[in-house]
């Protein structure tokens, strides 16, 4: 890493206002590479007090690895790409990163590619088992739609590379995946190039999701915006937030963009941070789903999450003053705005859908207790009968993620009984994996095959997104419970304080 830093320092990345000084490394001004296990594991954290908009990290131009840079010194490079316009830009740069690879020591990121991750989670890297693991069909089928996304663009891709005359493992689908994955997950938005550039140094930061005040609120004066976040481009990972009055620059992006007059990738810190806290940076608002497709992570707590459950024809008949897509549930477990306006109107009788009526519904009030009623029994009744045909329960979910941690341990050693304990979803991953036989050993440590590690690190993710989906829809059982509660009492004439 001492390597990489000094490199970096050499093409002027640093961290201080101040760059024009010879350093020995990038950082230690504002910032320094640290470890921080329960939060995204490595990355950027803060050597002194920094302010909310003040400049934390600074790439020239000279240093962005984009598909410019990469051809402007390789005119086989150059005629090749010029052979292929046809193909995406994202297509174009996968190219010409896994072309620098295949240069080792004789590309002039050398230093910056092999501090780069040797594999991704995304969801275009899924095998059939981590698949399935999902669960839920909305989610499978995001899953299956980017994996044949990322075989189809490699496929297209094929001519190119063997233009370029790669080894076969640069040109192998297993290559293509990780550069695929690095692009999705790593690039940050360039105005020149719509693939982005990889950033040396600034891909160190960690995600932090939006805040509160950069969520959509969920009004009747904006009930017709309460859509689900669209996919913010995947090289676009900057979040659309102020400086505030006292910060050093107004009316920009607070985590930063490329700066015209600077000629340089500017980043820049989005609160107040102390000594020691780990800095980080916005990609955009992203639901878990979203997150797992483009970054291969999800998070535990997600404002931004949302849960979409199966709604009758008849109900999206009358959804129209509202997108598809604005039927949801918050990950705490509340229905979004458009729904519940949505199921008010649903539930009325067509006979008493007057002009009165039909106000009430767009402003987002209640139109009476009965309707409210309804309202409720139908979610809660909706969300238990999607959790019932789910294969597994919040429970079972639980046990499943200990058990892989279990697994996952490098010195496992398992009894005959805890053997035993494994329900059928761990048993069939031992049994495809050819690792039944030996944890059955009693006092013998398992070696489970790196390859084996990375599905199994997969399947966890895919538990953790399945249990989390489960959590938030026995959330709204709870949440509709309690509403129900105070209007069956409000009903009957009992009012609480």
């Amino acid at each position: 890493m001492e390597t990489f830093l000094r490199w970096a320092a050499e093409l002027g990345v640093s961290d201080s206002i101040d760059s024009s000084q010879s350093r020995d490394s990038c950082l230690g001004h504002s910032l320094s590479v640290a470890d921080f296990p329960l939060a995204g594991g490595r990355g950027l954290g803060a050597v002194r007090e920094l302010r909310k908009g003040e400049l934390v990290l600074k790439v020239p131009r000279n240093a962005l690895m984009n598909t410019e840079s990469i051809v402007a010194n390789d005119e086989k490079l150059r005629n090749a790409v010029n052979l292929h316009r046809s193909l995406s830009s994202t297509q174009i740069l996968s190219v010409c990163l896994l072309y620098e690879m295949s240069k080792g020591k004789k590309s002039l990121w050398y230093q910056y590619l092999v501090h780069l991750p040797r594999d991704y989670d995304l969801l275009s890297t899924f095998g059939e088992f981590e698949k399935k693991a999902l669960q839920v069909e909305d989610a499978v089928w995001v899953t299956e739609k980017a994996i044949a996304k990322s075989q189809s663009e490699w496929k297209e891709a094929g001519a190119f590379m063997k233009e370029l005359d790669l080894k076969p493992k640069f040109q192998s689908l297993q290559a293509w995946l990780w550069a695929s994955a690095t692009i999705s997950s790593r690039t940050l938005h360039i105005p020149w190039d719509s693939a982005g550039c990889l950033c040396p140094v600034a891909d160190l930061f960690n995600y932090d999701a939006p805040g509160d005040d950069l969520n959509t609120s969920e009004g009747p004066e904006n009930a017709m915006q309460t859509s689900s976040p669209q996919a913010i481009s995947t090289t676009n990972h900057e979040c659309l937030s102020n400086a505030d009055e006292e910060g050093l620059v107004s009316e920009r992006l607070t985590d930063g963009g490329f700066d015209e007059d600077a000629n340089a990738y500017c980043l820049y810190a989005r609160r107040n941070y102390q000594l020691g806290e780990q800095v980080l940076l916005c990609y955009g608002t992203y639901t878990n789903l979203e997150l797992l497709e483009h970054y291969g992570f999800m998070l535990e707590e997600n404002s931004n999450d949302k849960v979409f459950i199966p709604l009758e024809t008849s109900l999206y008949s009358l959804a129209s003053s509202w997108p598809k897509d604005s039927l949801y549930i918050h990950q705490d477990g509340k229905p979004s705005f458009a729904l519940v306006s949505t199921l008010r109107h649903w539930l009325i009788p067509q006979s008493q859908r007057d002009k009165s009526v039909m106000r009430l519904v767009y402003a987002g009030s209640q139109i009476s207790v009965k309707n409210e009623i309804l309202v409720m029994k139908w979610m809660s009744e909706k969300c238990g009968s999607v959790l019932r045909d789910l294969p597994t329960s919040v429970i079972e979910d639980t046990v499943i993620l200990h058990n892989i941690d279990k697994l996952q341990d490098p010195g496992l050693r398992l009894e005959k009984e805890e053997r035993e304990a494994f329900g059928s979803e761990v048993r069939a991953f031992l049994n495809a994996n050819h690792l039944w036989d030996d944890i059955g050993l009693s006092g013998k440590a398992v070696e489970i095959s790196r390859k084996t590690n990375r599905m199994m690190c997969k399947w966890r993710l895919s538990v953790q997104w399945r249990l989390r989906y489960k959590r938030t829809l026995a959330d709204c059982i709870s949440y509709c419970n309690e509403k129900l509660n105070h209007l069956s009492a409000t009903n009957n004439g009992i009012r609480y304080l």
